[in-house]
């Protein structure tokens, strides 16, 4: 009986442990750059709403969109000082961090969303956003941007050469730079807060991103043509703080984790359904959408040859993990 008691005792305390673990309330900054209605802000919501009903209100989840808080660059060195606990951006642009993360920016790496997420979800991505501890920052997996296609206010490109002269913004890293340098445009690297005023006020002509972007944005206000060429897919990575993350419980980094992977599984079903409605939004808003012939879309490809290789020559081990993986995949 005795024993039976301490049993039940011990029990009891541990059980006051769990729930004390929970007793003190955190609170999660969690910034993005995209608008209120974009498919990512839906993840980071869905996010919240888990993490708030499964720790029962203790942890709060605040959510900043549009650059809020600061552009990208800004919010990393936010989560590495440990005065913003959460931040979802395109995963290339962690290149300035770690080199490899340019793997991600490679134009056509990804065929369609099956490949990308065979890749990012398994060892590969993974590996990937391991990378990232030795710079205070913990990879908990990756939303989607979704392919990515090409606006402008001058013309519309039904063939690779109308796409020579444009003044096109391009995510701030050397690839995306000299992708658009191939195709004879003029690549205006800007933090994505500041597109919207730059295309309203001419000074560039065009952008390119998903059309849940170009839609939540309303780039439609101030650019007449969208090309839907699909040339490059950005996986978002979903990043926690490591000083911020090392100071959870293994209660709280499980809830953490398992909120993480289902607002994952929500914000990529939300990005794909909606890609053939809001296409349509963007025609009724007056944007003109055309597709570039298959014989233009290999001249396309075939411009950017030369930069995947340049570019791939620095992180040529990841490279070939990722060709490795894609390879095991198409079979």
């Amino acid at each position: 009986m005795k024993r039976v008691f301490i049993k039940t005792v011990l029990a009891s305390v541990a059980l006051a442990a769990v729930g004390l673990a929970y007793a003190q309330e955190k609170t999660i900054k969690f910034a993005n750059q995209n608008s209120a209605g974009h498919p990512i802000v839906m993840g980071m919501e869905k996010f919240k709403e888990v993490v708030e009903a499964k720790s029962g209100g203790k942890i709060k989840v605040n959510i900043f969109v549009g650059g809020a808080l600061g552009n990208d660059q800004a919010n990393v060195s936010a989560l590495q000082g440990g005065s913003l606990e959460m931040v979802s951006m395109n995963s290339g642009i962690l290149a300035s961090q770690v080199k490899d993360f340019a793997v991600y920016d490679f134009p056509f790496m990804f065929a369609n969303e099956k490949e990308a997420d065979a890749v990012v979800d398994g060892p590969f991505g993974q590996k990937m956003h391991e990378k990232l501890l030795d710079k205070g920052i913990v990879g908990l997996g990756y939303y989607e941007l979704g392919f990515r296609n090409l606006t402008n206010s001058k013309r519309a490109i039904n063939k690779v050469a109308d796409i020579d002269g444009l003044k096109l913004r391009v995510i701030p890293n050397p690839i995306n730079v000299d992708w658009v340098k191939a195709l004879g445009a003029n690549p205006t690297p800007l933090p994505f807060p500041e597109v919207y005023a730059a295309l309203e006020q001419r000074a560039i002509d065009g952008q390119e991103n998903p059309v849940a972007t170009i839609n939540s944005a309303k780039f439609y206000e101030v650019q007449k043509h969208l090309t839907l060429t699909r040339h490059q897919y950005n996986p978002q990575s979903i990043m926690v703080s490591k000083k911020f993350w090392d100071g959870l419980n293994a209660s709280e980094k499980k809830l953490i984790e398992e909120a993480v992977a289902e607002s994952i599984k929500y914000q990529r079903a939300q990005s794909r359904g909606q890609v053939a409605s809001i296409t349509d939004n963007l025609k009724k808003n007056g944007m003109q959408v055309t597709e570039l012939p298959p014989a233009e879309m290999v001249i396309l490809r075939d411009k950017m040859k030369p930069v995947i290789a340049k570019h791939g020559e620095a992180i040529a081990a990841t490279v070939a993990d990722l060709q490795a993986e894609l390879a095991k995949i198409r079979k």
